[in-house]
């Protein structure tokens, strides 16, 4: 009677250990909120986004992120007779009227088939909240992450290669925001260092062993994956096929680097950046539609005339090399590559041969992808100080590309908390960057 009366107890009114288990595995995959139902305001809250669209001219993107903060004054946007200017001077490129720093020869060279954009502004001035900023378009959050415009990508569009992720970063940066609110399947494939490929990826296991195992695997996780029919629990088990797919693919060849000449590697540049540019033209080859590569040190607080032309020479030698490459293979015109940083440095130079940080104003680059050749959209004063014509929000930069890859910029999607977001907030696509 005893025993009874406390299994009725504990059905009535305390939680069990299954019900404790079903509890937290809902919670910490996100969906506890899903049955909340959707307001008018939900669909308000975006009136203001873009409803601009068009036929994409650009199929891939090759996003060259410059981590730390960039000077425009000693890259991009270089000046002449000023103090602001320091030591850096302007030189003339292959495009008319179109000038960049010393500090890039080669990529000067590479001017005809690209804009630089020198009016971009943001609001946020530290590194971590410029970041996310640039990559997301939103303001970091301590309650939500945002996807990257990769895995935004991946969700409208899909595609690519079927045994390759869409979605690949390389580089070094744990800040990146990855797949944010969407399901782990569509975050990137982080690759740490260009020249050591994917590793551990080759099953070690004799064919029959392995396939036991992932059956023996499957069998545990089925009634886990019954109990909760929730879009991460299928994003996980996705991504085992997804693995699994990769390690039988015949493409996997694109992540080996030594298939390349050697003439071609030496060109790219020897560091981490250049390879990764490498890298990043022999997967956009074979489908891959989004490769992200960084390229930090910009931080220059200190000795910024030392930093910059030492970042410099790395970034130009991988950057114009990869602009050649990929017109000589006939992929420049299907490929937008960007090249951005968080924020831009401060005109005045500061007591330690620096520069700070500066939101205010800043420059971004794009190539093929069916932007102009040989154009330069906005401006700052003499001294680098403000934007004076056409500033461009970084909600707005954003834009662009995805107007570029043809996605909806006004199609609202819902994170697992039904909240409303489009890809790039309410920012306008600069149409007149594209030809």
């Amino acid at each position: 009677m005893k025993q009874e009366l406390a299994s009725n107890l504990v059905r009535s009114g305390e939680i069990t250990r299954r019900d404790f288990a079903a509890k937290t595995a809902s919670s910490l995959l996100g969906v506890g909120l899903l049955g909340q139902s959707l307001t008018s305001k939900s669909f308000a809250a975006f009136e203001g986004s873009s409803k601009l669209r068009q036929a994409a001219t650009a199929k891939n993107v090759i996003y060259l992120y410059m981590s730390g903060g960039q000077s425009h004054m000693d890259t991009w946007d270089p000046k002449e007779g000023v103090e602001t200017a320091g030591p850096t001077k302007p030189i003339k490129t292959s495009a008319d009227g179109v000038r960049i720093s010393e500090y890039l020869p080669l990529t000067a060279q590479q001017m005809h088939h690209g804009t630089v954009i020198n009016s971009l502004s943001s609001t946020q001035g530290a590194h971590e909240q410029g970041n996310y900023m640039m990559h997301t378009s939103y303001e970091m959050r301590g309650t939500i992450r945002h996807p990257a415009m990769g895995a935004w990508l991946n969700v409208f569009q899909g595609g690519g290669n079927s045994t390759l992720p869409n979605f690949v970063f390389i580089g070094n940066d744990s800040r990146h925001p990855g797949a944010g609110f969407f399901p782990a399947a569509q975050a990137p494939l982080f690759v740490s260092n260009p020249e050591n490929g994917l590793k551990n990826i080759k099953n070690g296991s004799p064919e029959e062993k392995f396939q036991a195992r992932m059956k023996l695997a499957d069998e545990l996780d089925k009634d886990f994956r019954t109990t909760f029919p929730h879009r991460n629990v299928k994003a996980y088990a996705d991504m085992y096929d997804d693995a699994m797919a990769m390690m039988k693919s015949e493409d996997l060849k694109a992540f080996d680097l030594t298939q390349e000449p050697g003439d071609l590697r030496a060109a790219y540049g020897k560091e981490a950046f250049g390879q990764g540019c490498l890298l990043a033209r022999r997967l956009v080859e074979r489908g891959v539609r989004f490769v992200e590569v960084s390229l930090g040190g910009w931080d220059t607080h200190n000795a910024n005339f030392v930093a910059v032309p030492d970042r410099c020479e790395t970034l130009d030698k991988g950057l114009a090399t990869l602009v050649a490459d990929l017109h000589n293979r006939g992929l420049l015109e299907d490929t937008l590559i960007v090249l951005t940083s968080e924020f831009g440095r401060t005109p005045d130079i500061n007591q330690n041969a620096g520069r700070d940080h500066y939101p205010k104003a800043f420059s971004g680059v794009m190539f093929g992808g069916g932007v102009k050749g040989g154009f330069t959209y906005g401006k700052t004063d003499k001294e680098g100080r403000e934007v004076v014509e056409d500033k461009v929000k970084i909600m707005d930069f954003n834009a662009s590309i995805a107007y570029a890859l043809g996605l909806p910029l006004d199609q609202v999607i819902y994170s697992p908390s039904k909240r409303p977001f489009t890809i790039a907030d309410k920012g306008q696509p600069i149409t007149n960057l594209f030809a």
